[in-house]
């Protein structure tokens, strides 16, 4: 797989993502590392107030960025020679490399938001660090069948970006299709606040409802059976639309959702609506099931 950091190799470690720097490593560290990875320089001194102030604002928003930019410290007292060839001529005084060339640079302290917008300014000019192709070749896997390996790319992005809800929902849904609610319910518990009513994981919340339904669902021909015979015994019609999403029949079991709720629409608490909402919930918006269904649902309660 590639790697997430744009490049074709792993992603930075977190103990290299701040590195001190000297002018005999500074064109392998700084330079050449700029063609895989964004880097900041500070140029500093122990003697400098501000440096003081700087400097742990940088690593606090390097490390934030968790890989997408690094950062080399040039104490210019012991290398004066590469501050020289810079033009640096007062301290702290901040370059950013890119594709081996400085591409921004700034002096003095900055307000923490600056430095942060600085950073960030830097992390996007390598995009998103090939996180978006590795979530699709992630979502491909899961849709062939290779949920072991489709949970475990999940889990690698999750380490290089933990509140990216794309790949949590992925790999809580990566758990469902091994059997694992359990844990995948337990992933559900413990998601990072920022992201826990994000889409992604509301359509994996609504997947692993439908996966413990599934569990105790009930036989398709003999609840289809009872609905012909009584066309009026709602909950039959609900148990055979749970049994035809279980068995991965998810059209039909919207049909029948949409035909008891346009018989009673009340009916144990408005049952159809809701297990309308969580199939249309668990699919992509786009899915031509989700846009037929919305569509039928909403003429039925605006008639």
């Amino acid at each position: 797989m590639l790697g997430l950091n744009g490049s074709s190799g792993t992603a930075p470690a977190s103990k290299d993502w701040i590195r001190d720097v000297s002018e005999r490593d500074f064109m392998a560290e700084v330079v050449d590392r700029s063609r895989e990875v964004p880097v900041i320089v500070d140029f500093w001194a122990p003697w400098c107030g501000p440096c003081k102030t700087l400097g742990p604002a940088l690593e606090a928003a390097v490390t934030a960025a968790r890989g997408k930019v690094v950062m080399a410290k040039v104490n210019v007292d012991e290398n004066q020679m590469i501050a020289s060839q810079l033009r640096v001529q007062s301290i702290p005084t901040v370059y950013a490399f890119w594709q081996g060339q400085p591409v921004d640079a700034f002096q003095g302290a900055l307000p923490n938001s600056e430095v942060k917008a600085f950073v960030d300014k830097l992390a996007a000019l390598a995009g998103d660090g090939g996180l978006a192709e590795a979530i699709e070749a992630a979502e491909t896997m899961l849709t062939e069948g290779a949920a072991v390996d489709a949970a475990e790319t999940f889990a690698a992005i999750l380490g290089e970006e933990p509140e990216n809800a794309e790949a949590f929902g992925g790999l809580v849904r990566a758990h469902i299709a091994l059997g694992n609610l359990d844990q995948a319910e337990a992933f559900l518990s413990g998601a990072p606040a920022r992201i826990a009513a994000a889409a992604p994981v509301e359509a994996a919340r609504a997947q692993l409802a439908l996966a413990r339904q599934a569990a105790k669902a009930g036989p398709v021909t003999e609840l289809l059976a009872r609905t012909e015979a009584d066309p009026d015994d709602h909950q039959a019609r609900y148990d055979l639309a749970l049994a035809l999403h279980a068995a991965g029949r998810v059209e039909d079991a919207v049909d029948q959702l949409l035909e008891l709720f346009r018989r009673d629409r009340e009916w144990n608490e408005g049952a159809a609506k809701a297990q309308l909402l969580t199939i249309f919930d668990a699919l992509k918006p786009t899915d031509p099931i989700v846009l037929k269904g919305r569509r039928k649902l909403s003429s039925m309660i605006f008639l």
